[in-house]
């Protein structure tokens, strides 16, 4: 596909419109979770990736507290890490004020 083509597909797809509401804090999990490879040791994902700040249904929380929470020393899988994350945090919607 050349760049004039890959342009006019931009163009031809409908704009996703985000809402005017507030920002939210922190980010998803599952945006973490995808900058790891796995499987992974607990200690690793909190050298890598402990300074992020997600998004709970509480506030936001950094990531190294919320790990130090999960009984899992490794975590097979992305699935198996977004659900020990969960487990310590909760889910649901995530307040916006």
């Amino acid at each position: 596909m050349s760049d004039t083509e890959a342009e006019d597909a931009e163009e031809a797809e409908p704009a996703v419109e985000l809402g005017d509401g507030p920002d939210v804090d922190g980010e998803p999990i599952a945006r973490v979770a995808a900058r790891l490879t796995w499987p992974a040791k607990n200690s690793d994902v909190r050298t890598q990736e402990g300074d992020a700040v997600v998004r709970t249904p509480d506030g936001p929380k950094e990531l190294d507290a919320v790990l130090v929470d999960t009984d899992r020393p490794l975590f097979e899988s992305r699935g198996e890490f977004v659900d020990a994350v969960e487990s310590v945090v909760g889910s649901g919607p995530v307040a916006t004020e």
